[in-house]
């Protein structure tokens, strides 16, 4: 079983079967299913509101016992924590699949999904670089002043 913790200190089980399934359901009218045909993990990871919605669903039984609401739950659940709830999730749901070439394809899947987002992220972090470089170089030459990182040479100085 995957498990993550949260902002505020706690570890957190989301334990996938078919009870956490229909709870699921029930709770936040997300089918986790669909993501076992491709049809759902978009969805799912690029809206945190829901994401976190769906791992309260998954761990209520536990949040129950310890009179965490879901609301005090959504607000445990910021930033690394989210990243780390989305992989047991993901992890968990793959466990899940009855089919071990299903598994296996499904992890495939999976990993494939995290390559393409991390390189999605560097293409992003390229072009905000290049395009600040690009912002500031524009500025400095509107200021009159030179968008090289060299000062002049000492003959173009004068001297006296």
């Amino acid at each position: 079983m995957q498990t993550y913790r949260d902002n505020a200190g706690r570890t957190w089980t989301g334990a996938i079967d078919v009870a956490a399934i229909k709870r699921v359901r029930a709770l936040s009218g997300y089918d986790l299913l669909s993501m076992l045909n491709g049809n759902g993990s978009q969805r799912l990871i690029t809206d945190p509101v829901l994401l976190v919605d769906v791992l309260y669903a998954l761990c209520r039984p536990a949040a129950a016992r310890l009179s965490v609401t879901d609301e005090a739950f959504g607000r445990s659940m910021a930033g690394d924590a989210i990243e780390h709830a989305t992989q047991a999730l993901l992890e968990e749901l793959v466990s899940f699949c009855p089919n071990p070439r299903d598994r296996k394809n499904l992890r495939r899947a999976v990993s494939a999904m995290w390559t393409t987002m991390e390189k999605a992220r560097d293409v992003m972090e390229s072009r905000i670089e290049s395009d600040l470089e690009s912002e500031m170089n524009r500025r400095l030459a509107a200021l009159g002043g030179s968008s090289g990182s060299s000062p002049g040479s000492s003959a173009s100085i004068p001297t006296g």
